[in-house]
């Protein structure tokens, strides 16, 4: 029986089920199907909701990830309590291709899976820690990296946000508000920061909200704060968001069996963009080749994937209302089909050209 969303069944051993509602769940569950025997990813494991439904709902084995070690420690319980059926591991979903490029690695991982699942962008758990950075609304030191876990010991590595609002030139700041954030007025924001920082650098999350707030006046019409595209911006830059997610999407197409299925849930248009093109390469339905991928190459390469559902599937109102979080997710499914994974071909899936 399928897991209700809300009820006791999402997980008799997860701590963390009353921090964190998974988002289209049953929807979710209806895509990947669950069956006994079977082997699943779930490339972003958080707090373990769609985990916990999958083991609920077929005698299975999942093998999950996430690269925040606070979520890895959270799991452990989890773990524990699933008797061999779960295995959490601390690292990106773009391991998936790396697993499938190694040679040490290729053997047990490529063709060996029957579903993987993807829930994109940064997870309630968090918003909801101050101390991490990511959120507008709480103050805290402006760092948003995933992949550190302030307070536990545990190294820090790569830029933080406030590595780049302080040290990055102005144009750059623009450009990356703009490419990964949508931000319209980019180039004003980065303006008042490099002008801000001169006086002082930035260090707390506040201090950047404000900062942006004055540039763009109030909050907008849809209730969204005025920061809401800048922090976006600057975590998924700082996180390098959309290289992961090409890179998992890379892997996924090989480590998928035949008849393997895909399952993606988006939370913003830049995601979704990228998902809906490469399941749309993949599947047979580009409309165009590219100068890096000629039409006559597309019209030769055999579909790797059939499309699921070509419109996304959305949550309902019942769901928006009791998760906010819900009402910007967006659902695309594909199945694996027998055919060669395609090359790997970063460009023209909707990425933002920029290097860090």
């Amino acid at each position: 029986m399928t897991p209700r969303r809300g009820s006791d069944q999402r997980g008799k051993g997860d701590p963390n089920r009353d921090r964190h509602i998974p988002v289209l769940l049953s929807e979710v569950l209806e895509a990947l199907q669950p069956k006994s025997g079977e082997r699943y990813i779930d490339a972003t494991f958080g707090a373990g909701g769609y985990t916990s439904a999958i083991l609920d709902a077929a005698d299975c084995q999942v093998l999950a990830f996430d690269r925040d070690p606070s979520a890895v420690a959270a799991g452990a319980d989890l773990v524990a309590s699933r008797g061999g059926a779960l295995e959490l591991r601390l690292a990106p979903f773009g391991q998936l291709l790396d697993w499938a490029e190694d040679p040490e690695t290729q053997d047990r991982f490529v063709g060996q899976f029957d579903g993987v699942v993807f829930d994109l962008g940064v997870s309630s758990m968090q918003l909801d820690e101050a101390e991490r950075g990511f959120s507008f609304q709480s103050e805290g030191p402006l760092d948003m990296r995933m992949f550190s876990a302030p307070g536990e010991g545990l190294a820090e590595e790569g830029l933080s946000a406030a590595d780049v609002v302080n040290t990055f030139d102005e144009a750059r700041i623009a450009d990356i508000l703009f490419q990964y954030g949508e931000e319209r007025r980019s180039r004003a924001i980065a303006r008042a920061i490099v002008a801000r920082r001169v006086q002082e650098p930035f260090t707390r999350t506040l201090d950047l909200a404000d900062v942006v707030a004055k540039v763009l006046g109030g909050g907008k019409p849809d209730g969204r704060h005025p920061a809401t595209r800048t922090f976006q911006a600057l975590r998924i830059f700082v996180n390098d968001e959309l290289g992961q997610l090409l890179r998992g999407l890379f892997g996924a197409e090989r480590l998928l069996k035949p008849g393997g299925r895909l399952v993606l849930v988006t939370f913003h248009s830049l995601e979704d963009r990228i998902v809906k093109r490469f399941l749309a390469s993949r599947g047979g339905r580009s409309g165009q080749g590219s100068r890096h991928i000629p039409q006559s190459s597309i019209e030769l390469r055999a579909p790797s994937f059939r499309i699921v559902n070509p419109r996304p599937l959305t949550s309902s109102k019942g769901e928006t209302q009791v998760n906010p979080r819900a009402r910007s997710a967006r659902l695309r499914a594909g199945v694996r089909t027998a055919a060669e994974p395609w090359e790997i071909e970063f460009a023209d899936l909707g990425v933002p050209g920029l290097a860090k």
